[in-house]
């Protein structure tokens, strides 16, 4: 009797239990290395999960040596409890450099904090945390340059879905890398993993391009 109730137990925990998006606070798309002072970067990407499409946008800007800020927006097609619905994403994040790289640095690194929200009916999605990304420019042949990066933020969650509430922490992951074909355009893919998150899903991928001005 007692295995009949933890069994019943279990399935209505995973009917109630939320099934939405994303593998991180979305935002950046980019290296460790800030934008320049004064200049900015404008961005567009696609994104994929297991319950979600997303087309959005970002802008990054500076009016500091080594720090920059960003601010990401879009709309997505989201499955909440069943139901496909038209989301709409709003967030923010800023990063600072601490490491360069040099002959003694074999890494740039740079500490941020990134804020996200997602909403539809009946359903938002909120994400806070801090985070951390590391890369390093690598100069092909051609001249040309691949940045590769990885990231990971120590993310609050919390997601309201008709009634139901439900908080996590959690340690999303990301690798990525930026190729920069030439001064006015670069191509980013990049893969989240989500790690212990209870509430998003496993696996994340973006592919868009920056465009720096």
């Amino acid at each position: 009797m007692r295995r009949i109730l933890l069994l019943g137990a279990a399935i209505a925990a995973i009917c109630v239990a939320p099934g939405v998006s994303q593998a991180q606070v979305f935002g950046q798309w980019s290296s460790a290395e800030p934008v320049a002072m004064n200049t900015h970067l404008a961005g567009a990407y696609l994104s994929f999960t297991g319950s979600e499409a997303a087309l959005l946008g970002q802008l990054r800007l500076s009016f500091y040596p080594n720090i920059d800020f960003g601010f990401q927006g879009g709309l997505g097609r989201v499955d909440v409890a069943r139901d496909t619905r038209t989301s709409v994403k709003l967030g923010g994040d800023l990063k600072g450099l601490v490491m360069r790289h040099s002959e003694s640095n074999p890494m740039d690194l740079s500490l941020g904090a990134a804020i996200g929200i997602e909403t539809a009916e009946d359903f938002t999605l909120l994400g806070v945390g801090p985070s951390i990304v590391a890369s390093r420019h690598v100069v092909l042949a051609n001249q040309q340059v691949l940045v590769p990066y990885v990231g990971a933020s120590l993310l609050f969650s919390r997601v309201d879905q008709k009634n139901v509430n439900v908080t996590d922490l959690s340690l999303p992951l990301r690798f990525g890398a930026e190729y920069r074909a030439n001064a006015g355009v670069s191509v980013v893919a990049e893969l989240g993993v989500a790690v212990s998150d209870a509430i998003r899903d496993d696996l994340k991928f973006t592919l868009g391009a920056n465009f720096p001005f």
